[in-house]
């Protein structure tokens, strides 16, 4: 049986980037193994030069930055108190928060080596946002595309 455990990252400089998922993120460690940090929720991050050498090192393995390639995808209840503490720590955006076509709103953000990530709102929240807007179970379904089953289900647990 294969079982996911989660995903790493090559990072240029392992105590600045870990600062940036600690301070501005909330991330908890998990373990420091110096050239290797894992934090609670799944996310590693290994210093850059050391995890191109344990691929053979070279050109062949190079890490790039900003290959768009992929995102860290986060989701929060206090979307907009993570845009103004990543304004204020100069973070660079990608966009500000904004609304997807299924209603939630998203920003996306690069962290110290390029590597794009997203903070969602909860698609409970978006949920309890568009109801409280007046739309109905219907219209949320439709909109975010989430099952009636969900839709209803938080829509209960709110009561």
């Amino acid at each position: 049986m294969l079982k996911y455990e989660g995903v790493l990252i090559a990072v240029k400089d392992i105590a600045a980037s870990r600062r940036f998922y600690e301070e501005q993120l909330g991330q908890a460690v998990k373990f420091d193994f110096g050239v290797d940090v894992a934090f609670e929720g799944g996310l590693t991050i290994h210093q850059k030069d050391h995890f191109q050498g344990m691929l053979g090192g070279g050109e062949p393995f190079a890490a790039v930055t900003k290959s768009h390639a992929g995102e860290l995808y986060f989701e929060t209840d206090a979307i907009e108190l993570f845009e103004q503490r990543l304004k204020a720590a100069d973070v660079v955006f990608i966009h500000p928060i904004c609304e997807q076509p299924w209603a939630q709103r998203v920003m996306r953000f690069y962290d110290p080596d390029g590597h794009v990530v997203e903070i969602g709102e909860r698609m409970d929240a978006v949920v309890m946002r568009l109801s409280q807007h007046g739309a109905s179970v219907a219209d949320v379904c439709q909109k975010t595309g989430m099952p009636r089953e969900f839709v209803e289900g938080t829509l209960e647990a709110a009561r």
